[in-house]
């Protein structure tokens, strides 16, 4: 752990480098014990890296700067660990570490992320509320980033719900943000961890606040907006989703309500859309279904499909996706497209979740 803090802390190689070098050089200690032209054996490091890494090497204090960490109380788990989140590690860009207080979730946990305005209506607090409280009653992990409004009343209602929640901070993951969810900050500590990828004492700056809307979508395996203007930034926090691949879904609202235009905007561009609390742990539970069952009985039926039904099939994937999309990666014309998809629905391969969205079955 000592060589992993050191490589977590070392600075000027980012994250997807790091990742590059352990996959390299098996573990951050060989990295710490390599030599110049070890480093630059593989082509992976600039000049200026290498003897960065160097520098950096002989300047630290390995036991001291580790026993000064454990002292702030948090625990660290990086991408050499198996305890590293499974979704995050995932992501191109994965810190390579994550400090922590209170209990990572396993691998099994289904994590729901659920974001929304810090300056949210009655309604808005409402539906976080009742919507985390019920996924937190059926075992679902809520993830939001601890700020105040709809993401504080996510992680209330599934405290109150007898789940568990994670708090991805903006600032160091020992550092409460906003002082006024203190008490919260606590209670998911105790059902659950507050984590950061930034270091103990990092006080909590704006541009620290975006970076860290990739973790919430990461760990997640279904992203919901409940409130959001049109240039939110919760919006930040689907744009990661998207580029993760991850299920995103909206709370719909009134037109002429500013904090309803940036939900209403997702759901017009295809986002899911939450009409009750039991409708959407509905369509997550059977996708979960069906993603868990699909290849075990029938991969082998999958080869009996006509070769543009493999096509067609192939465009698809266990997450709800849009014909409009299928048409543009298919290259077939959108009649063709339509008669396919038919049969494959037909034939027990594809299913219809939303209009003109459909997930594979098999």
């Amino acid at each position: 752990m000592m060589y992993q803090y050191w490589f977590l802390r070392l600075a000027g190689v980012g994250n997807a480098k790091k990742r590059s070098l352990i996959e390299a050089f098996g573990s951050s200690e060989a990295v710490y014990k390599a030599t110049r032209g070890d480093l630059r054996s593989y082509g992976l490091l600039e000049e200026g890296q290498i003897q960065r890494i160097l520098e950096q090497g002989k300047a630290w204090d390995l036991e001291g700067e580790y026993r000064k960490f454990c002292m702030t109380g948090q625990s660290l788990v990086t991408l050499e660990q198996k305890e590293y989140p499974s979704m995050l590690a995932k992501v191109f860009d994965a810190p390579y570490g994550l400090h922590f207080l209170g209990e990572l979730p396993p691998e099994n946990a289904n994590m729901v992320a659920i974001v929304g305005s810090r300056n949210c209506s009655a309604y808005g607090q409402k539906m976080a509320q009742d919507l985390a409280k019920e996924l937190g009653r059926r075992g679902y992990w809520v993830i939001s980033g601890m700020a105040r409004g709809i993401d504080a009343y996510a992680h209330q209602g599934c405290l109150d719900g007898g789940g568990k929640t994670v708090a991805v901070l903006g600032s160091g993951a020992d550092v409460c943000y906003p002082r006024s969810n203190q008490v919260l900050y606590g209670r998911i500590q105790e059902r659950g961890c507050v984590l950061s990828e930034y270091a103990a004492g990092t006080p909590p700056l704006a541009r620290q606040f975006p970076a860290r809307n990739r973790i919430i979508s990461g760990m997640a395996r279904w992203v919901v907006v409940v409130e959001a203007r049109e240039k939110s930034g919760s919006l930040i926090t689907i744009d990661y989703a998207l580029e993760q691949g991850k299920d995103v879904y909206a709370v719909p609202g009134r037109m002429t309500d500013p904090l309803s235009r940036g939900c209403n905007g997702l759901i017009a561009q295809g986002a899911g859309i939450i009409t009750s609390v039991e409708q959407f742990i509905s369509n997550i539970e059977e996708i979960e279904f069906l993603g868990i069952s699909s290849h075990l009985s029938c991969q082998e039926e999958i080869f009996l499909l006509e070769k543009e039904e493999l096509l067609v099939y192939s465009c698809f994937d266990f997450y709800p996706k849009n014909i409009d999309t299928v048409l543009v990666e298919s290259g077939l014309e959108l009649l063709t497209l339509l008669s396919i998809i038919m049969n494959l629905c037909d034939k027990g391969y594809l299913k219809e979740i939303f209009k003109n969205e459909y997930i594979k079955c098999k």
